[in-house]
């Protein structure tokens, strides 16, 4: 496909729209009010809103290698805060996949070049289940037990920030949500769900002043 094509698909959709409903783009523009934060993987087999059915601003999305919540990582933090603090999303989804070539690749001992350090974190979570994956015979098996595991990680990971635990407390959302999008079936699988106030971890816990006015 040539990008001329994605620009007359494009005026295709936009017609469609207005031929359903001519005041559509005029609401569209006006603002965006959506429920879900999606933090997907970049992979363009898994396009959030093709997959779910959501309309154009229904979810909010950030995408990257292998669906990861980096504590180090400002685009995401600024997308998480963003999204909790500001548009006070009611739910965030942590959507991966089976078949991820970002998790395949941090199973392996090979190199890589710059993206090893984006890796690294799919590693630590290898790491800390080792003998859960290893005890699995069935390399298929195995690799799809590691993609739902790097999922439930991830999601932990948005429950150690202190921009979800304030909001935890203060609003009593988000909803937090695990899922893996199968590739082979087309459905979605839920792995993890975390409602607001859920159990957090030892020392991750934060300490806030009571509720915000």
């Amino acid at each position: 496909m040539q990008p001329y094509q994605l620009l007359q698909n494009n005026k295709a959709w936009a017609a469609g729209r207005l031929q359903h409903d001519e005041h559509y783009f005029d609401r569209l523009a006006e603002g965006q009010e959506p429920d879900f934060l999606w933090i997907g993987c970049a992979d363009s087999r898994v396009p959030a809103d093709a997959v779910t059915g959501a309309d154009p601003g229904q979810m909010f999305v950030h995408r990257n290698v292998a669906n990861l919540v980096v504590h180090t990582d400002m685009n995401m933090l600024a997308v998480l805060q963003y999204a909790v603090e500001v548009l006070k999303v009611k739910h965030i989804i942590v959507c991966g996949h089976y078949g991820c070539g970002g998790v395949k690749s941090a199973m392996t001992h090979t190199d890589f070049g710059l993206i090893n350090k984006w890796l690294r974190n799919i590693k630590d979570v290898y790491e800390k289940h080792e003998g859960e994956i290893d005890a699995v015979t069935d390399p298929v098996k195995r690799f799809d037990l590691m993609v739902e595991l790097n999922v439930r990680e991830q999601v932990k990971n948005l429950q150690k920030t202190t921009i979800v635990q304030r909001a935890w407390k203060n609003f009593g959302s988000p909803h937090l949500h695990g899922w893996v999008f199968d590739l082979k079936t087309g459905l979605i699988h839920e792995i993890l769900d975390l409602p607001p106030g859920s159990p957090i971890e030892g020392i991750f816990r934060y300490d806030f002043p009571e509720a915000e006015e």
